[in-house]
Formats: C-alpha cells, sequence, structure tokens
C-alpha cells in the first residue's frame, strides 16, 4: 500500500511506501508467537514523517529508518500470567537498573492491584475486586515493567513515531471511546482500552516553545524523566485518544490504566 493512500488522520507521510503484513521472522518469545503468530509488518524502509496536529497547532518532523512490527493486540492479563510463571520479576538481566531498584524497593511479583490467594489472582477494580481475567488487556504495570516484559518476549517497546504511523493509518472505531468502562476489556482495537507505554521520553517536538502563562508550566516543566504513553484507556474522554495525543508518566508509575503494546524490528 503507497503511502499515499493511508487513511488522513492528522498524519502525512512522504517519501516512502508501507511493508506489507507478513509474519515477523525473530527471537519472539514461543508463547507469544504460539499466542499471536502474525505481528503484522507495520514499518517503513525510510521514511521522512510530518505530523500535524490541528487541535495543538503543532507540526514537527520524525524519521524512522527501517520497517518495523508491532503487535496487532494489546498484552494481555494471560500474558503476563506467564511472565509472572517465569520468574520475570526475580530476573535482574530483565530489568533496566533502576527498574530492578525499584522492584526490590517496592517488593512488585505482579501488575498493580492484583492479589493472590488461594483461589489465584485477583484485581482491585473500581467496581471492586475481581478474578483476572486472561484475555482482557493487562493494566497498572509501570514502564519499567512493560519493558522488562517486552525484552522477556524477545520483542521491545515501539516509539510513539512508530505508534503514530500506524494508528494514523487505521479506520476503526476504536480510536474514539464511545462508552466509558471502568475496568479494560478484551477488543482488537488499536485504543481506549489501557493507555500504552512507549520508548520514547517525553520530551518536546523541534521547534516547541511553552506558552505564556500557567498553561506553559504544564508541559514545558514537565519535560524530563518521563515517558510517553499512547492510546487511551476505558475511562479517557473522547478528545484525549486522538492518534496524535500524548500522554505522559514516570517510569515507575502504575497508578493509571496502563499497559503496553508489543513492538519488533522486521
Amino acid at each position: 500500500q503507497n503511502v499515499s493512500q493511508v487513511r488522513d488522520l492528522g498524519m502525512s507521510l512522504i517519501a516512502s511506501t508501507l511493508v506489507p503484513p507478513q509474519t515477523l521472522v525473530g527471537p519472539v518469545r514461543e508463547s507469544i508467537r504460539r499466542s499471536y503468530p502474525s505481528l503484522a509488518i507495520f514499518g517503513v524502509r525510510t521514511m521522512k514523517e510530518i505530523v500535524s496536529d490541528s487541535l495543538a497547532r503543532t507540526t514537527f518532523y520524525a524519521w524512522l529508518v527501517g520497517s518495523f512490527a508491532l503487535r496487532t493486540s494489546l498484552v494481555t492479563a494471560g500474558d503476563w500470567l506467564e511472565f509472572i510463571d517465569d520468574g520475570g520479576s526475580r530476573r535482574p538481566a530483565l530489568w533496566m537498573s533502576d527498574g530492578w531498584a525499584t522492584v526490590q524497593a517496592e517488593r512488585w511479583e505482579a501488575p498493580g492491584y492484583w492479589t493472590r490467594d488461594a483461589d489465584g489472582w485477583s484485581v482491585q477494580t473500581l467496581c471492586g475486586p475481581r478474578p483476572v481475567t486472561s484475555d482482557v488487556p493487562v493494566v497498572h504495570v509501570s514502564w519499567y515493567e512493560a519493558d522488562a516484559f517486552a525484552r522477556w518476549a524477545g520483542c521491545r517497546l515501539p516509539t510513539e513515531a512508530e505508534w503514530e504511523v500506524v494508528a494514523a493509518g487505521r479506520d476503526d472505531e476504536a480510536l474514539g471511546v464511545t462508552s466509558w468502562a471502568l475496568h479494560p476489556q478484551a477488543s482488537s482495537g488499536w485504543c481506549g482500552e489501557v493507555w500504552q507505554w512507549t520508548a520514547s521520553p517525553y520530551t518536546a517536538y523541534p521547534g516547541f516553545r511553552p506558552a505564556a502563562g500557567a498553561v506553559g508550566e504544564y508541559n514545558g516543566k514537565f519535560m524530563v524523566n518521563q515517558q510517553v504513553l499512547r492510546g487511551g484507556a476505558c475511562i479517557t474522554p473522547p478528545g484525549h485518544t486522538r492518534p496524535t495525543y500524548r500522554n505522559f508518566f514516570y517510569p515507575a508509575s502504575r497508578w493509571a490504566f496502563s499497559g503496553l503494546r508489543l513492538a519488533a524490528d522486521a
């Protein structure tokens, strides 16, 4: 599919061609491969992208070099149970140094609000406690945990540019939240279940200048030591689920409705 045919949702792509979907070839963990045998290849050979956000009235430029793959579904609670059973939270080689220190200090063994008893794992939701359901997206995980899981799975987190290229090319109702839920649901949609951690730090786009007054303090002073999330969650207002919207949290934060989608070089 030529770039000129990509649906226009605020992004124009120039001088490249999208790679057709195909089965990912690479060291992806066998359990992930069995559950999701095809990670669609959405990458580009070489591409200059221009992204225009009509609401924020900004334009930025980024370069993507080489093709990449994004998993077409979110990482689920069932996937995370495999990570736990394989000792993922006890293996320092999977973790960033600061992440491993946080795991040790906070004694993390599972996503936020999960508890285990004789009947198995349960999660505290806004509707009260309920059993962990394998097919729903995992939620309340930090960037440290998302990064470690991706490494365990033989993948990585997507950059925000990779994420946006795919989101802007999709024509699916999940790009806007039509009804709020109090907990993520099993879904094949791209947006609207959990905020998705990316590998990108929250820094200014080229040419950004903080606005005068209080609004300038909201973004400019927070552009340090935080990671970008994309996609919106089940409790997010529709205007905040647009493909260009950048959320941001510190890498140890797990109180938000945050999850992940896997990426890989292809």
